[in-house]
C-alpha cells in the first residue's frame, strides 16, 4: 500500500550529509520531499500541514549525534511524527463489558464490511478464545446474508438466521435475544451499505445503533477510495458515536493516505486493517510497526509473531533435525515450505515486513511469484513419494508424466527441479556462516533469492 510513500521518503536521508545542525535553511528540501510524498500518497491537505509544521518545529535546532547522520535524525523525527499521526499505541477491541459485546459494523457499500466481519470473528475465536455469533441486517444487496452466512462457516462462527429477513430492525432485536438466550462473548452485526451517503442509510444505522447499543462501533473503509475515504469517515463520524475504524483493502494499489487521514480527521484510532480476501487477512494496527514499514524499516516483530502463530511446529521441528543431522531435505520439506510461505500471505506480504525491502516488489511481481508458488506446489503434488524422497530418479518420462498431472509444462518441472537444488546447496552454505551473509543482504536491501523468484 505504501510504496510510492516508501520510495519518496527514502531518498530523503541522502540530502542532509555533512550538516552538524537541522536548521531551518538545510531542511527545507527535506520537508518539501515529505509534503509531495504525503500528497501523493493522497493524504488530507490539512493533514499534510500540520504534519509538517510538526516535523519542522521538531527539528530545527536539533543537535546532530555523532554517531548517525543528519538524514537518520530527520528520518527519526518523521516516523516518530508518522507514529502520532497513526495513534501512538495500539487501541484493542474493549473486550471487558458485559456479554454478549456487541459489534456494529458501518460502511459504505463495497467498502469490505461482510468479509471484515467473517475476519473479526475469526481473530477474536483463535485470539481471544471468545464465542461468536453473526447477524446479518443487509436486506437490500442481493445475497448478502448468504455471504455472511459461508463465511461464518469457513471462520467456525455461528449466524443466526434472520425470522424477519425483511426488517433491519426485527433482525437485529432478534439477534441480540438469540445471543443473550445462548451465552456467546460476542454479537458482530454487519449493517447494510449504500454507493454513497444518503439520509435514508443513515437513519437507519442510527436505529440500529440505539437498540442494540453496541461496545464497538466500527467503521469500515476502503484504503484505495483515497480522499472519498475521509469524506465517508466525516460523515459516518459526525452521524454515529463511531469508536474505531477497519481499513480494508492495503493490499491493493492504493497511496496509504486513507491510513494517515482517517485517523486525523475522526480522531478514532485505526484498530484493524485488512490485506487481502482470505479470512485470515485481518491484523490489528499498531502505529509504531507501520511507521517503520512506510519507511522501508521492516516490521520484524509482526513477521515473527506471523511465523510462530502460523508455522507447523512439528514440520519445523522435523526440517531441524534433518539438518542438524546433516541430511538433505527432501520435495515433500520443499513443499511445506513453499506452503508455509503462502500462509503467511506469499511474498510480497512477507517483504513488505523485511528491513530494506519495502516497496521493492511491486503488486504485479509478487502476485507472479506467488502464482509460480502455486505451480510448484502442484507438480510436488503431481510426483510420486519416491520421487519426493529421491528427486534424482525424475528423468525425461517422469518428467512429462509429472508435468501432466499438475497442468504445467516440463519446463516447469525442470525449473523447480533446479530451484530445489539451489536449495539444497543454500542449505549446506547456511553450515559456514551463509546464515550470516544473507542477513548482510538484507540489511542492504538486496533481494535474496525467494524460490520462483529473481534478484532486481
Amino acid at each position: 500500500m505504501f510504496e510510492r510513500l516508501t520510495e519518496r521518503l527514502s531518498r530523503i536521508s541522502g540530502n542532509l550529509r555533512g550538516q552538524g545542525r537541522l536548521t531551518e535553511q538545510n531542511i527545507q528540501e527535506a520537508l518539501r520531499e515529505v509534503r509531495l510524498a504525503l500528497l501523493e500518497a493522497d493524504v488530507a491537505l490539512p493533514v499534510v500541514k500540520d504534519f509538517i509544521e510538526q516535523v519542522r518545529l521538531k527539528a530545527v535546532g536539533q543537535d546532530v549525534v555523532h554517531s548517525i547522520s543528519p538524514g537518520q535524525m530527520f528520518i527519526k523525527l518523521v516516523h516518530d511524527e508518522l507514529v502520532r499521526a497513526l495513534g501512538e499505541t495500539q487501541s484493542p477491541l474493549n473486550l471487558r463489558a458485559q456479554p454478549p459485546i456487541v459489534v456494529m459494523m458501518a460502511g459504505l457499500q463495497g467498502s469490505g464490511k461482510t468479509t471484515s466481519t467473517a475476519k473479526l470473528s475469526r481473530w477474536l475465536k483463535e485470539k481471544h478464545n471468545k464465542k461468536v455469533a453473526l447477524s446479518s441486517c443487509d436486506i437490500y444487496r442481493p445475497a448478502a446474508m448468504e455471504q455472511l452466512k459461508v463465511l461464518a462457516g469457513q471462520v467456525d462462527a455461528h449466524y443466526i438466521d434472520p425470522e424477519n429477513p425483511g426488517d433491519p430492525l426485527a433482525i437485529a432485536r432478534q439477534a441480540l435475544d438469540y445471543a443473550k438466550r445462548h451465552h456467546y462473548d460476542v454479537l458482530i452485526v454487519d449493517t447494510a451499505g449504500r454507493l454513497h451517503i444518503d439520509e435514508t442509510m443513515m437513519a437507519e444505522i442510527q436505529q440500529l445503533q440505539a437498540l442494540l447499543e453496541p461496545t464497538e462501533l466500527l467503521f469500515v473503509v476502503d484504503s484505495m477510495i483515497g480522499q472519498d475515504a475521509v469524506r465517508a469517515a466525516e460523515h459516518f463520524n459526525s452521524a454515529l458515536p463511531i469508536t474505531g475504524v477497519v481499513l480494508t483493502k492495503v493490499d491493493g494499489d492504493a497511496r496509504g493516505g486513507a491510513a494517515l487521514s482517517v485517523r486525523q480527521v475522526t480522531g478514532k484510532p485505526i484498530k484493524f486493517i485488512g490485506a487481502g480476501e482470505k479470512v485470515t487477512a485481518l491484523e490489528p494496527l499498531y502505529p509504531e510497526r507501520l511507521a517503520s514499514r512506510i519507511l522501508g524499516m521492516g516490521d520484524i516483530v509482526g513477521l515473527v509473531e506471523q511465523a510462530q502463530e502460523q508455522a507447523d511446529q512439528e514440520k519445523a521441528a522435523k526440517i531441524e533435525r534433518k539438518l542438524r543431522q546433516g541430511r538433505g531435505l527432501d520435495m515433500g520439506d520443499f513443499r511445506d515450505q513453499l506452503q508455509q510461505m503462502q500462509k503467511m500471505g506469499g511474498i510480497g506480504a512477507m517483504m513488505d515486513k523485511l528491513p530494506g525491502m519495502a516497496g521493492k516488489a511491486d503488486a504485479s511481481m509478487a502476485q507472479s511469484q506467488d502464482k509460480q508458488m502455486e505451480h510448484m506446489i502442484a507438480i510436488i503434488h503431481s510426483m510420486t513419494p519416491k520421487e519426493r524422497s529421491h528427486p534424482d530418479i525424475i528423468r525425461g518420462s517422469r518428467k512429462r508424466r509429472i508435468a501432466s498431472g499438475s497442468g504445467t509444462e516440463v519446463k516447469d518441472v525442470n525449473r523447480l527441479i533446479k530451484q530445489f537444488d539451489q536449495m539444497q546447496k543454500m542449505m549446506k552454505k547456511m553450515k559456514g556462516g551463509g546464515a550470516q551473509k544473507m542477513m548482510r543482504d538484507l540489511g542492504t536491501g538486496q533481494m535474496p533469492n525467494f524460490p520462483g523468484g529473481r534478484r532486481r
